[in-house]
């Protein structure tokens, strides 16, 4: 098939410390180190603040026969390696699930987050 430089979006696929997991769909990522909050005062605005921001990884994952949900819950100090439509790889190192990870039995998926230290776009 002939490489397609005009595709942008619509396809992900996704792996954890070499295991490759299925991508049901909303996948997205933040390379941001930083946060900032405009600072304004009765006067005007006076400047911003700015806070650090843990990178993330998230996706909203299939729910196969061969998952296991408490794995997820324990993952810290993974490797999360995306390849995009547009040609991007997203690496997140050193990363550890937040928030629930429930299972939908109606369509089959979970809903994970991953953050971290790092997350670059290659």
């Amino acid at each position: 098939m002939a490489n397609d430089t005009n595709r942008l979006a619509g396809t992900a696929y996704l792996s954890v410390d070499g295991t490759t997991y299925m991508v049901a769909g909303a996948f997205e990522y933040s390379p941001a180190k930083v946060t900032r909050e405009t600072l304004t005062g009765m006067d005007g605005v006076h400047g911003y603040s700015e806070k650090p921001k843990a990178g993330h990884i998230s996706a909203t994952l299939r729910d196969s026969g061969g998952l296991s949900v408490a794995s997820i819950n324990a993952m810290t100090n993974v490797t999360v390696v995306a390849e995009l439509a547009n040609g991007k790889t997203i690496v997140g190192r050193n990363m550890w699930t937040v928030e629930d990870q429930t299972a939908k039995a109606e369509d089959a998926t979970i809903e994970v987050k991953w953050e971290g230290l790092s997350v670059t776009e290659q």
